[in-house]
């Protein structure tokens, strides 16, 4: 925000930043769909399926993992991440459903700030499949004494016919 630059950004509690405020602001997302509706004069739904027809639908699903023991997550994901960085990891694939899913690349995430170019390494680990879906794994220790496993998978879906499905049931 001091950068001068303009800044729009949100999280997955719609939470909302930009340049009027430090720090997130729910509000602003409100305003933005009122902006929204009152432009088009139509519902959410129906916006939101327009959408999704125009560019497609990406389902996304969050899994937490809470109270945890720090040392056995942080065991969990150390001996993840030496399984999925191990090069032979790479064009795996695996089958869910009907899908197959092809590892495209899987890292341990750093952040880059493209203000500054300060690095925060080890921001989670990465798994992102041929077809741009993903599954994020990070680790979060609220205290000394517990800690919060996060999975977050993401997959896009294109195909209008099958964007009425229940994000568990893609994921």
């Amino acid at each position: 925000m001091d950068s001068g630059r303009c800044s729009l950004c949100g999280e997955e509690s719609f939470g909302t930043g930009s340049d009027h405020i430090r720090e997130k602001d729910g509000l602003w997302a409100v305003l933005i769909w009122l902006s929204i509706i009152a432009a088009r004069k139509q519902g959410v739904e129906e916006i939101v399926r327009d959408h999704w027809t125009k560019f497609g639908r990406h389902y996304y699903c969050r899994f937490d993992y809470e109270a945890l023991d720090p040392r056995m997550a942080y065991y969990i994901m150390r001996d993840l991440e030496a399984l999925i960085t191990d090069k032979s990891f790479t064009n795996q694939q695996f089958a869910v459903g009907n899908n197959l899913y092809t590892v495209q690349k899987a890292t341990n995430f750093e952040y880059v700030d493209p203000v500054d170019g300060t690095v925060t390494k080890r921001q989670g680990l990465r798994i992102i499949f041929t077809d741009a879906s993903r599954l994020i794994f990070r680790l979060s220790a609220s205290s000394h004494v517990r800690a919060t496993l996060r999975i977050y998978a993401e997959s896009y879906e294109k195909d209008p016919s099958k964007h009425e499905k229940e994000p568990q049931a893609v994921l």
